[in-house]
């Protein structure tokens, strides 16, 4: 419509031109590919199904290692019901069956913290994907932490364990066999001081410990000895926490069985990160390109690798040639790429695959974020 010569917009026309715009701009993000290879094309959909089967996958393979740890538990509660009920049902000379049996509990201590590793393996990579993919899904931004798909990829190609042998050990002790242990303990007191009939002194108590050859003041010493060591272990791994934990929360630290803050003091909370998820497990790598192709060789980089690359200007000491340097910061699962782009183009180059420190910005963990820690 024209009034005076001059022309007015219809703002109902404004706002449908402005929707128009708006709508087509998610379409087409949702139409760009995430993830291509031999000229399949995955979307945005297919992608998050995919993610959605691995991430059942690992609940299942996390699942089946938690049976085995309660296995493990069941096996020692069992054997040491069954020694006590020996011990308790014969005659004199029965409280060895005790000692016996608390090496066997020990030995399912050992094998049920070797079954916890590997079930932390799993369920690390559960948790990483509740609070970086799924979470993230929920509240703005609506994203995902910025280094998550490449710690996942990490634990893929090199997989390892999450936790050291200590804090599974001290973790498995202070959850169920502190209490074990506890119980054997009063067992073989109660078996000892009671058995055939209640001890009138002291040096009655000790006789009736002797297990064999062996005095019974030295088998009192090795038990009080052994048990304290085992407690001492399970205060020292109070501060060990690189275990994800089933239901433990995603910011601050995991409140643990001993309230013991006054004695071993809680890490600080690392801030707005899955403070069981560290940066530094997924490997940082600096790459050097010395080539004669280097425009093709960074075009590459920059298109298809979606990377960073600067050129650095370089001279072969021994021909005196002028060589170009390109410099590029990318992460372990991106050298076999980087590999191939510059054999294709230039077999006669010579890469240079260094680990970094630490790589902040540009692709990698944002330097505010890298502030905060």
């Amino acid at each position: 419509m024209s009034v005076d010569g001059q022309t007015q917009s219809n703002p109902e026309t404004a706002r449908a031109t402005e929707s128009g715009a708006s709508s087509a701009a998610p379409e087409a993000a949702a139409a760009e590919p995430v993830w291509t290879f031999r000229g399949y094309k995955l979307k945005a959909s297919e992608f998050n199904q995919a993610m959605i089967h691995f991430f059942r996958s690992q609940v299942s393979r996390a699942d089946v290692w938690r049976q085995r740890l309660d296995m493990t538990t069941n096996w020692a509660v069992l054997t040491t019901g069954a020694t006590i009920s020996v011990a308790f049902t014969r005659d004199l000379g029965n409280h060895g069956v005790i000692l016996l049996n608390t090496l066997l509990v020990t030995l399912f201590l050992f094998i049920e913290a070797r079954r916890y590793r590997f079930y932390e393996v799993w369920s690390t990579r559960v948790r990483l994907m509740e609070t970086d993919f799924f979470a993230a899904m929920l509240v703005p931004p609506f994203q995902p932490a910025a280094d998550w798909a490449e710690s996942l990829a990490e634990n893929l190609l090199q997989p390892h364990f999450t936790i050291s042998l200590a804090e599974a050990l001290g973790r498995r002790y202070r959850r169920n066999y502190v209490w074990i242990y506890f119980i054997l303990a009063v067992a073989w007191l109660a078996n000892v001081s009671t058995y055939p009939a209640p001890v009138q002194s002291f040096e009655e108590f000790l006789a009736r410990a002797a297990l064999g050859p062996i005095p019974g003041w030295l088998t009192l010493a090795l038990g009080l000895l052994f048990n304290l060591g085992l407690l001492i272990m399970g205060l020292l791994t109070v501060t060990l926490q690189e275990a994800a934990g089933e239901v433990w929360p995603r910011y601050g630290t995991a409140p643990d069985l001993f309230r013991l803050e006054s004695i071993f003091p809680k890490p600080a909370s690392p801030g707005w990160r899955a403070w069981f998820r560290r940066s530094y497990q997924r490997e940082q790598l600096l790459a050097l390109v010395i080539t004669d192709q280097a425009r093709a060789i960074s075009d590459k980089i920059l298109h298809e690798m979606k990377r960073g690359v600067t050129a650095l200007s370089g001279t072969g000491m021994y021909t005196g040639q002028t060589r170009t340097v390109l410099m590029c910061a990318l992460t372990v699962t991106e050298v076999a790429q980087l590999r191939a782009i510059v054999a294709a183009l230039d077999p006669q180059a010579v890469l240079i695959v260094a680990p970094a420190r630490e790589v902040s910005g540009g692709g990698f963990v944002p330097l505010r974020e890298r502030l905060e820690l």
